[in-house]
């Protein structure tokens, strides 16, 4: 099965890829599927003995270019649909033991511009809407592959969150005549929440903080997506980034598990939810780490309420990973 359905209870797609069940489950690293392909060894996904970034087609995709007719036929209340788009992979290392925080700042900014590539390629299909590249990392948030890797969905329509972003932007534009996330970076240049000041980008814990160590990386200037960056720009989103995460790694004394996806203006759609000018490029890294040995699990308040509760404040949490992001060696 591999198809989208409308929920109208909360007017949004639920995505079902029942492929993805038999999709590889933790590896041992000498059968690892991301791993160069060398001599005498197995063929992986990557047919070279060593790369630097490498980019293809998942091979158990959520959605895809080519999907199969749905299983069932939808109704007027719950619409069924092809599970239309594609899902990337984002092989930002050779070495299986790395870490996108370990890897160094020349690698990262090369990822910058992959990210920046494949989001302008992805973004050209006339059918896509959306385009998220994200970073699952640790065993913490459920990743089943250990090599550091991303990935990069395009969706047929604006997902919920975003949308949810770009209708609060409206609101915060028909109010005050500005962008909600200029002002924000106003507000926070300089504070208390900052962790990592760069020229062209913002790290820190926002004053709405969902997970107890969550930091958001936000433009300076009003861009809407990563091809939009100059080279300076790019220079500085990956410094910023690899002082954040290395950041991160000496605070909390471990390698970090999180949640990392980049923010960005919708390129498709209809309504508000589609106005590519509200949109503003942003970075979201939540680790789910609340202290030493505690995890912060999505409960009742979060996952039916829709209310985070953090235990950590922002103002406590900032100053922390301030410190540990300025005392830390980050890798060229």
């Amino acid at each position: 099965m591999s198809e989208r359905r409308y929920d109208p209870t909360h007017d949004e797609w639920v995505t079902f890829a029942t492929n993805r069940q038999d999709r590889t489950y933790k590896p041992p690293a000498a059968a690892c599927p991301l791993c160069p392909t060398r001599p005498g060894g197995p063929e992986t996904e990557i047919p070279r003995e060593h790369f630097e970034v490498a980019v293809f087609d998942n091979r158990f995709p959520s959605l895809t270019t080519t999907p199969p007719e749905p299983d069932i036929a939808g109704t007027d209340l719950v619409p069924v649909e092809p599970a239309y788009g594609h899902c990337e992979v984002v092989v930002f290392t050779d070495d299986h033991d790395a870490t996108l925080a370990s890897v160094g700042t020349q690698r990262i900014r090369l990822l910058v511009d992959a990210w920046a590539d494949r989001f302008a390629a992805l973004a050209a299909d006339p059918r896509i809407a959306y385009v998220l590249p994200f970073e699952n990392k640790g065993e913490a948030v459920g990743v089943t592959l250990h090599h550091p890797h991303g990935q990069i969905y395009a969706y047929p329509d604006v997902p919920p969150r975003p949308a949810r972003e770009q209708r609060a932007a409206a609101k915060h534009r028909d109010r005050t005549g500005r962008c909600v996330f200029c002002d924000v970076v106003a507000q926070e240049t300089g504070g208390p929440r900052v962790v990592v000041e760069g020229t062209h980008f913002l790290a820190g814990v926002p004053p709405w903080a969902r997970f107890p160590y969550e930091i958001d990386i936000w433009s300076r200037a009003h861009v809407g997506t990563i091809p939009e960056l100059d080279a300076a720009a790019r220079d500085d989103l990956a410094r910023v980034l690899a002082r954040v995460l290395a950041g991160y790694d000496a605070f909390f004394g471990i390698r970090t598990s999180y949640l990392l996806g980049i923010h960005s203006a919708p390129v498709g759609g209809s309504g508000p939810e589609a106005d590519p000018t509200l949109g503003h490029l942003h970075l979201e890294i939540c680790p789910p780490h609340r202290g030493e040995g505690k995890l912060k699990y999505l409960a009742g308040s979060e996952t039916f309420g829709g209310a985070f509760l953090t235990d950590v404040a922002p103002e406590v949490a900032g100053p922390r990973l301030r410190a540990a992001a300025a005392d830390v060696e980050v890798p060229a």
